[in-house]
């Protein structure tokens, strides 16, 4: 199967049209889910945007920063538990479904390790806001925001471990269906808490934060449900009670082993995670030193560039758990056509998107706000944004792809020197010094992202070239005693 010279399908860089054709099926039945979940998990912070609107300015861009805020740094945690659509999917790839739950308890173990320090970290930041330079109208309902905000921590880590397991298992519409009802229940309670319905107290935008609390319980309570029902009580209704003992539940809740080898590949991709989303973290708070029109501007143009985002990153996801179960089964050209129909599938959207920006950008920034004054500043982003919206949607799906292989490490890198050797200075000089404002913090974020997607495409067509040439069949696995008799 593999390195054999004979095998024409090993010569080419790209697979043959009809492996992409057998591909595209299977990775849209992934992809669509998990792309709708995407798009409810960055639904989430458009609709509290949108909700608070109507207070002005001031209230749009303390929710945009400290929402930034946060997630910078549970977004470390999160992304360590990335490495579970390596394991999960390999594993299950290889028909291990036993190892699949062994690496759910695992991922439970680490989020919880992990909970205590971030919100450590975050109560810290919460008491230093007022020192942190933000515009006096912003800080104070920032400092509210956030640290309400604080206490969703480790119903977020939790949540995140549910899912790359679930994913891992293609087992993505339970993620979709908790993503779109908590997208719902947010809905209401934000109508509800910050303008005081329901014969609840009117919050502001302390009720957003409340609300978003509330959402994100429920988004780890319906994962834990969906689990208990798919993985445990279904698939083991036809097992004995030592059986379902032996298959689901480990000899031990903490192994140090497994521990190390989920964040060998755990903390790359957080690191990678960490450096993409925080640059845009610190440049919403930047934001938020400049004048509340600006800092709005930036946070709803940020959140209609993030909302296409979410397309591609859904389709890596997708192609992370296709290629790895593709690796797992020992079948490297069906690992190297599942990455390339996820790239595609990424490159067409983000087109469409950046056509979408340049066509009607008043028409977008309008449905936040009436502003005048935004909206002609956040037209301006959106322009800058249909830019980078190709190579955006490049890195977002090569990053998924590479992690199928198991690569964590070269979007780390990439990242990090793209972000914050480049992109992240341009942006400084650009708005405090040359005296751009918010523009010139996007010209410096829009280069980090070209650098970022263009050094991926080149890291993975050299990478899944050699996993093609170079890997080594895979032994079928020996038949078990009770097979055998």
């Amino acid at each position: 199967m593999a390195g054999s010279a004979a095998d024409p399908a090993l010569s080419l860089k790209i697979p043959v049209p009809a492996s992409l054709r057998s591909e595209l099926v299977p990775m849209l039945r992934l992809a669509v889910p998990v792309v709708m979940a995407e798009l409810g998990w960055m639904a989430m912070g458009v609709v509290d945007t949108l909700m608070v609107g109507p207070l002005g300015p001031e209230a749009i861009s303390a929710v945009g920063v400290g929402a930034s805020m946060h997630i910078a740094f549970a977004i470390f945690g999160m992304g360590v538990l990335l490495g579970l659509d390596t394991l999960v999917s390999q594993a299950y790839g290889a028909g291990d479904i036993r190892d699949c739950h062994r690496w759910l308890f695992d991922g439970l173990v680490l989020a919880a390790l992990m909970t205590l320090p971030i919100m450590a970290v975050c109560v810290v930041l919460a008491y230093a806001i007022p020192s942190l330079g933000f515009h006096p109208a912003i800080a104070p309902q920032l400092q509210s925001y956030f640290g309400i905000l604080i206490w969703s921590t480790p119903f977020l880590l939790a949540y995140a471990t549910c899912r790359r397991y679930l994913q891992g298992m293609h087992l993505a519409t339970p993620v979709m269906f908790a993503l779109i009802t908590a997208n719902l229940l947010n809905a209401v309670m934000d109508w509800a808490l910050i303008y005081g319905h329901l014969g609840l107290p009117q919050l502001g935008v302390a009720g957003a934060a409340w609300a978003t609390l509330i959402s994100r319980i429920y988004m780890f309570a319906s994962l834990v449900v969906a689990i208990w029902w798919t993985t445990f009580a279904k698939a083991a209704a036809d097992k004995t009670d030592e059986e379902r003992h032996r298959e689901f539940w480990p000899e031990a809740w903490i192994e140090a082993a497994r521990l190390r080898r989920l964040l060998r590949l755990g903390l790359p991709a957080a690191s990678q995670v960490l450096a993409e989303v925080g640059v845009f973290a610190l440049a919403t708070a930047l934001a938020g030193t400049l004048d509340p029109i600006s800092g709005a501007s930036h946070q709803i143009a940020l959140n209609l560039a993030g909302l296409a985002f979410m397309i591609p990153l859904g389709v890596g996801s997708a192609g992370a758990v296709r290629v790895g179960h593709a690796v797992g089964a020992g079948d490297p050209v069906r690992a190297s056509a599942a990455g390339w129909t996820a790239i595609m599938l990424g490159v067409a959207f983000m087109l469409s998107s950046g056509a979408l920006f340049v066509a009607m950008p008043r028409t977008l920034i309008g449905l936040f706000t009436t502003d005048p004054a935004v909206l002609r500043v956040g037209t301006s982003l959106l322009y800058l944004a249909a830019v980078f919206q190709l190579f955006d949607g490049i890195q977002g799906v090569i990053t998924g792809t590479l992690r199928g292989i198991g690569d964590t490490r070269t979007p780390m890198i990439a990242n990090l020197a793209a972000h914050w050797l480049l992109g992240l200075p341009v942006s400084y000089t650009l708005c405090f010094i040359v005296g751009w404002g918010v523009w010139g913090l996007w010209v410096g974020l829009s280069l980090g992202l070209i650098v970022t997607g263009i050094v991926l495409l080149w890291a993975w067509t050299v990478k899944i070239k050699q996993h093609v040439l170079h890997a080594k069949p895979v032994a079928p696995p020996a038949p078990s005693p009770q097979a055998s008799t």
